[in-house]
């Protein structure tokens, strides 16, 4: 849900969450309820924690609807890389670390020599099945896509580490083995079959990670326990279906209840607060409307949140590509023709402008459609950080006034002879006007010359898309 989630409403359904939905789910399961009457097992939390965390992500991004640009106008998923790997990396390592805490410290005592004993199997089986899903992950997006990948590498660790909580204590390192063998598969199928088939954008893969290993781990329970720890033997140890069959019906009973429950929740949330932020803060970033803060994120693409589809004129295919082979009438030899240069108000005016548009980023959309309807087939743009005279959004920073915002804004730029000046002004105004400060400016250059570089025609008849 990350990056169009308001915060209110992480606020009020985090709280819904702490209140109503974990610890009723788990009183079934860890609290003495019914499903741990039926020896339901989850030592740590596949279920308990990891599966109902993940429903919820699940269920909150497809309510949401994908971020702007995660999807072309044909449906297809854009890549939208996260901005630092390295803490990505830093980020898994550490909770991989810390697991051992996870599971290793839910045998809830190491006083006596059988709390150590059942301790040792359960650390050793978190590190091997995470370190299995992460080789695996590896090698099968190598194959996969022509290069290992290492995002997905990583979300292999975790999934790793979520799919051997529910059954560490309970299975032998071979066991582990196949667990942590099919998280390291399960997870890239998933992330592709949410991105590409269901179409619901989750930027970190935290319901494959979570929800979909989180259903696997505890339904491996069912298939390698070896009968330890007071765990009937699964399928593969000669305990037949019984274990399965109680392991599926909790995952089913906990998964309807939470989803029922936050549906319920995130429901009354849109109606009330807002569950996602307008599409304008959007863009600009939650960091400067919500928290005050000038986004933190450098490397930021315009591409990554609108396409630049321009209805380009039939009459522009460039012909042959190789310089060296075009002939003279392909690479304009000896062709030159001007426009009408005359003199405006003592300025010498080529008949050539060029129109620089300083805007908003979430108003872009509506800039190029404006532009485009006109009759303006090429433009330029930009990022650039700015601002004007009101020295940017006067925000503070614990409790300091921060004294200058440069605010991101696009520069866009069209260089016209046909189409009047004024006509580009008017349709840029129409749609930049918000009547709020940052609305943009736009300025009007004289353009002294300009060469078609395919042709070599100048001036008037190098800005016309024409043969």
């Amino acid at each position: 849900m990350a990056e169009r989630t308001n915060f209110k409403a992480y606020c009020i359904y985090s709280a819904a969450i702490s209140l109503i939905v974990y610890p009723i789910s788990g009183h079934w399961i860890w609290g003495g309820g019914w499903l741990s009457s039926l020896n339901f097992h989850d030592f740590a939390g596949s279920a308990c924690v990891h599966m109902v965390g993940g429903l919820i992500a699940c269920l909150g991004a497809a309510l949401l609807g994908p971020r702007i640009g995660k999807y072309d106008k044909n449906g297809k998923a854009r890549a939208i890389p996260g901005h630092n790997l390295t803490a990505m990396a830093l980020g898994v390592f550490i909770l991989w670390f810390c697991w051992f805490g996870f599971n290793g410290g839910s045998t809830v005592a190491m006083s006596t020599d059988n709390d150590m004993e059942l301790a040792s199997p359960v650390m050793f089986n978190t590190n091997l099945a995470a370190a299995v899903a992460t080789v695996v992950a590896m090698i099968f997006t190598w194959l996969r896509y022509g290069k290992p990948d290492v995002s997905m590498t990583f979300n292999a660790a975790l999934a790793g580490l979520v799919a051997i909580t529910a059954s560490c204590d309970c299975v032998t390192p071979v066991g582990a083995f196949f667990v942590g063998l099919v998280a390291g598969f399960l997870v890239v199928l998933s992330v592709e079959f949410f991105d590409n088939i269901v179409k619901i954008d989750d930027p970190v893969g935290a319901v494959s990670v979570h929800m979909v290993n989180g259903i696997w781990g505890t339904l491996a329970v069912g298939l390698f326990s070896n009968g330890s720890d007071g765990v009937a033997p699964g399928l593969f140890y000669g305990g037949g279906l019984h274990q399965l069959g109680i392991q599926a019906l909790g995952i089913v009973s906990v998964a309807a209840y939470v989803l029922i429950i936050m549906l319920i929740v995130f429901k009354i949330i849109d109606k009330t607060v807002g569950l996602r932020v307008p599409a304008s803060v959007e863009i600009d970033g939650l960091d400067m409307h919500e928290h005050g803060l000038a986004s933190a994120y450098s490397g930021f693409a315009i591409n990554d949140i609108t396409g630049l589809d321009m209805e380009v004129n039939e009459n522009t295919d460039l012909g042959e590509d190789d310089y060296e082979k075009a002939s003279s009438v392909q690479i304009g030899a000896a062709v030159k023709v001007s426009g009408t240069k005359t003199i405006v108000d003592g300025v010498y005016d080529t008949g050539m402008h060029k129109v620089s548009i300083i805007c908003r980023l979430s108003r872009f959309d509506a800039l190029k459609t404006a532009l485009n309807a006109l009759g303006v087939t090429g433009i330029t743009m930009t990022q650039v950080m700015g601002c004007g005279i009101q020295k940017g959004a006067g925000e503070k920073y614990r409790g300091a006034e921060i004294d200058v915002n440069l605010i991101p804004k696009v520069k866009v730029e069209v260089v016209v002879s046909k189409i009047p000046v004024d006509s580009v002004i008017q349709a840029a105004k129409k749609a930049l006007y918000t009547g709020h400060i940052g609305d943009g400016k736009i300025f009007v250059y004289n353009v002294t010359r300009v060469v078609k570089v395919r042709t070599g025609e100048e001036d008037y008849a190098a800005l016309q898309d024409v043969e």
